[in-house]
Order: structure tokens, then sequence, then C-alpha cells
């Protein structure tokens, strides 16, 4: 009997991934990290634009490349051909999940529509990831992460309220929460196929997920009218809650999100007579005197270094954490003990560091394999092993610039 931590719990399932760069490509490396075989299609001699998209490596790939592209099997496929799309069709047989993440009516302009997909493969899912969904005014737009950020309404937030909006952390932020979006809707979908036998379409535009997570702005406005603007690393609805400067030049986040922990940071400041029936006991109190509440708390961060103001925090109970540059998340205990940061060896490389899988699963984990493979991989074992091509029909398909 195999250990349960040698167990998947997506062996058995096949996805095929028709998308580029991240959003659809996301969802498909997650379904790989547990387990999925995912058959990943690039353009022939061309591949993934992702490949070439950031830092460059001896690999002859990008480390973003090597990193989202795990456990993936590339095959070379020209989509726009005829012989293309019937190939395409032909996977999609044998699959579960096909994802995708073209500007929409591109695939139907193929012959590789929901429809074409369907009628091969009633069961099967399609998740399809788009800059504004596959319906409405806006669907024929062409969208990226900084698009979806910036029409989800984060962008907007981003940044102090005398100065233009920021990028929020990473233009990208919407790329992956579509991805992982497409992650649940597959898997919720795959649950309906069970108990009906047919398919369906998971529509996603990069802009939902991004507006999905702004906790009350929606019903805020619509009570209130009010329109929330930018607020630099302040709180709207907590006071102190913001980022602070530490004696050694360091800066932290302390979250006091209820009376009850601002009472605790009082008392460790060695100020307890401000909190409670004190003059900042309450939010009210607290936000109507925000520039001298958080004047105060600075000046305590400054009187000591930053590890000396997470651990003093740590034993009040006064949520408190560093903000890391990425060297620091390299060095950081937490991160090591939970192993957030795996090293996959490669015969290219040597090996790479690149973030671990998400989430932890005590009894079936998931796991990286391997890295982003080189461009058309596993031509043959996808095209000959699994649809049965001839090694005379492969070269055909060759010689045609077909795979």
């Amino acid at each position: 009997m195999a250990e349960t931590n040698d167990i998947k719990p997506l062996d058995g399932m096949r996805v095929l991934e028709l998308g580029t760069f991240l959003a659809g490509p996301y969802t498909c490396t997650q379904l790989g990290e547990f387990g999925a075989e995912v058959i990943k299609v690039e353009m022939p001699k061309v591949g993934d634009p992702t490949r070439r998209y950031g830092l460059a490596t001896d690999a002859g790939a990008s480390v973003v490349w090597l990193s989202e592209a795990r456990n993936k099997k590339s095959i070379t496929l020209d989509l726009r051909t005829g012989e293309g799309a019937e190939i395409a069709l032909e996977l999609a047989r044998t699959c579960d999940v096909v994802v995708e993440n073209f500007q929409p009516g591109t695939l139907e302009k193929w012959g590789l529509g929901w429809d074409s997909f369907k009628k091969v493969n009633q069961r099967l899912v399609m998740v399809r990831i788009s800059g504004f969904g596959q319906t409405g005014p806006y669907r024929d737009r062409p969208g990226f992460g900084r698009v979806g950020n910036a029409f989800g309404g984060l962008s907007y937030l981003a940044g102090y309220p005398d100065r233009p909006p920021v990028t929020p952390g990473s233009a990208t932020i919407a790329d992956y929460l579509a991805g992982i979006h497409g992650t649940i809707g597959a898997m919720m979908a795959l649950k309906s196929v069970e108990k009906t036998g047919e398919g369906q379409v998971v529509d996603i535009g990069l802009y939902e997920p991004i507006f999905r997570i702004l906790d009350e702005l929606a019903p805020s406005y619509d009570l209130t009218g009010f329109v929330r603007g930018r607020v630099g690393p302040r709180s709207v609805n907590a006071a102190p809650h913001s980022h602070f400067e530490t004696g050694d030049g360091r800066w932290l986040g302390i979250a006091c999100t209820s009376d009850k922990i601002f009472a605790r940071l009082a008392t460790l400041v060695g100020e307890p007579k401000v909190a409670n029936d004190g003059k900042w006991g309450t939010y009210p109190q607290r936000k109507a005197d925000l520039e001298a509440l958080e004047a105060w708390v600075t000046n305590w961060t400054k009187s000591m270094s930053r590890d000396e103001v997470i651990s003093a925090c740590e034993g009040a109970q006064v949520p408190c954490g560093p903000i890391y540059a990425i060297d620091e998340i390299f060095e950081d205990p937490q991160y090591a003990a939970r192993e957030n940061i795996k090293r996959v060896e490669d015969p290219r490389l040597g090996s790479l560091a690149v973030p671990n899988v998400v989430p932890k699963l005590t009894q079936t984990p998931g796991e990286i394999k391997w890295l982003g493979q080189d461009l058309g991989q596993s031509n043959n074992e996808i095209f000959g092993g699994l649809l049965g091509l001839s090694e005379e029909r492969l070269a055909e398909l060759r010689d045609k610039n077909v795979i």
C-alpha cells in the first residue's frame, strides 16, 4: 500500500494549457503541483513569451518561466492552422480541463471555442481568463495584470493622497489572483461533472478577483456614497494600523485592530492611561487624533531596533511584523521552517530557489517535480505516446511548422 504522502490529490487528471504569460498558466501550475498532468501548448520555434520575460538564465529561459512552468510538459503546436486545431481537439478528448487566456473570440476564430471542445468531450471543463471576461461591452479589450489592478479598484487605493496612484506591490497581483480563482473554479466545476456528467465554462475577468478582495469598499459606498482614496500605509478602519520606522532605520507593521489590542500597546509603551477611558481609548478618538497617535507610536518604535520592537510586541500580544526585502526572506527562520522556498535541482542550472507549493496539505502534499521544460521537450511523449502519431506523421507536421 502506498504511503499517504506518495498520493497526489489530482493524480489521473489531465489538463491542456493553451494560455500564455501568467493568469491561465498559473491555474495550471497549481493543478500540476498537486498531481495533474499538465500539457502546455506553445507556438513552434517561438514558445510562450514568458520564456523571455524577466531575468534570463543559462537554461535559455527566464527565471519566471522556470518557476511558473514547473511540472508542465511542453509541446509545440500552431493552433492557428487547421491541423493544429484538430490535434488540440484530439488532445482535449483525453483531458479533464482546458485552460486558456486569449482575448475573447480568438479561439473561436481558430475553430477552438467552447462549442468545439464540448462536442468532442461532454465532461470537459474549460477555464477562460481574459481581461474583462467573455461578456459585457469591454469583452474585446486586451488586458494585463496592471489593467486588472487598475480597473478592479486596487491601484486607486495604492499610494499617498497627495501623489499619483502607484503599483500595488506588483503588477501581476491580478494575474495570480485570477489564476487562483481559475483553480477554484475548475475544481468546483469538476465536482459538478461528477454529479451531472456535463462540463462547463469557468469565466474570469482579470479585474474581478481584485474587486472581490476590496473588503467593504462596495457596500460602504452604496450605503454612504463615501469614495475611499489613497491613505498611504494606514487603514481606514483601525488605528494605529500602519508602518513605523525603528531605531536601526528599518520598518515594521503594527496592527491594532481593536480597542483591546491598543490597550496592550499602550501598556507596552508605558502609558496605559491613554487607553480604555483615556484620550485614545476608542477607535473614533484615535482616528480623530491620528497624527499625534502615530507620532507617539513612532517615538516608541524609534527607541529600539526592529528586532527589539517585534520581541516586545510578541510578548504583549500586539500584532507586529517586519517589512521584509527578499534578502531578509531568504534568511528568516520561519520561511526555512515552513519550507516556503524550495531549491529545485535542474540539469541546466544546477539548482534554482523558487517559491514552494501553497497550500500545504498534511497528508497529500503538492510537489515540484521539475522546472519549466525546454520548448517542445515533451512532443514525442504526447504526440507519439498519447495520441499515437507515427514518426512519419510527426515529421510531416514538423515540416509544415504545425509542431
